[in-house]
């Protein structure tokens, strides 16, 4: 690892493709990695137009996607138990943790996981685009 290594949640990745330029400034120089079930959110996104489809692709073509494995199952069932949180938001934080990888997320309800690395994002609409 090399300090450059970050885990970027699925409402990242939507304010990113946005427009965000704050994000962008954030994620500049970073190796993006995402969690397989990112991948699936966001290739599973009802009524997504073909321009947003191909924006997605584009994105995770760029990033390294990181699969389910032992170490991951592990994390996700001690995380699961004593934070009880949803499925994907436990997947994401005990690939987090499994990984020891920093993860920027806007959504609030990682703060109660206090073994992470959190980077919490606050999207301003004000701000951006």
């Amino acid at each position: 690892m090399s300090g450059k290594e970050i885990l970027v949640d699925t409402n990242i990745i939507l304010y990113l493709l946005n427009g965000s330029d704050t994000l962008e400034g954030i994620l500049q120089g970073k190796d993006i990695y995402l969690s397989f079930i990112t991948e699936l959110e966001l290739i599973g996104f009802k009524n997504i137009t073909h321009k947003e489809e191909q924006q997605i692709t584009h994105l995770l073509n760029d990033s390294s996607i990181i699969s389910l494995n032992a170490r991951i199952k592990e994390k996700y069932i001690e995380i699961r138990k004593k934070y009880h949180l949803k499925l994907a938001d436990a997947v994401i934080a005990a690939t987090s943790l499994a990984f020891h990888f920093p993860v920027i997320s806007a959504d609030k309800q990682f703060k109660i996981v206090k073994e992470l690395n959190l980077i919490t994002y606050q999207h301003d609409i004000n701000r951006e685009k």
